[in-house]
């Protein structure tokens, strides 16, 4: 080749790269959201394939081969900005506490054991309206009776299980151990 032809074929070569350059910072801003970065990634993209020109075989596929460095760099990017905290500098704190689960547990068991004394047709009702999210007349048309029938059995059932766990909770607290602080 001559040397004319690879000057033409060079600036050829940068046109084309120039007039991609604003398809590639779009698509690095549409990965990124930070328009400093996606200007740095299509900088980086376009430095490399300046050096890298003579890898690509066929012109026609230079914009796979840009969105590819475009991508690797993007890669790189994120590699390098994985974050890290230091541990020992941080407080490591847990707001729920083995005493918390077991006591939640058992005022789990003690709502349970409250329903399943409910009758059958109350336990029914407060199940599928209060647990299941149905309406009165949903609820009316699942077990086939009056709307009426399900507000009064719904209106029971809240009642004593109300009462029930008002009966619960002193025996609940004096059931858990208190912690006394001494001097």
């Amino acid at each position: 080749m001559s040397v004319l032809k690879l000057l033409c074929k060079g600036r050829d070569y940068k046109r084309l790269l120039g007039e991609r350059r604003q398809q590639l910072y779009r698509v690095a801003f549409a990965w990124t959201h930070d328009a400093a970065l996606a200007d740095d990634l299509t900088q980086e993209t376009m430095v490399k394939a300046l050096k890298k020109g003579n890898q690509l075989r066929d012109i026609k596929a230079l914009d796979k081969w840009l969105f590819g460095i475009l991508t690797n760099c993007w890669r790189d990017h994120y590699r390098r900005q994985k974050p890290t905290e230091i541990l020992d500098e941080s407080q490591l704190v847990d707001s729920v506490t083995p005493e918390d689960t077991q006591a939640q547990r058992h005022i789990v068991d003690q709502v349970r054991s409250a329903v399943a004394e409910l009758p059958d047709g109350q336990r029914q009702v407060i199940s599928l309206v209060d647990l299941q999210g149905f309406s009165y007349a949903d609820v009316a048309e699942v077990l086939g009776i009056p709307i009426g029938t399900v507000m009064s059995r719904l209106c029971r059932a809240r009642k004593q299980l109300c009462n029930e766990l008002l009966e619960i909770k002193p025996r609940v607290e004096s059931d858990m151990p208190r912690l006394r602080r001494v001097k």
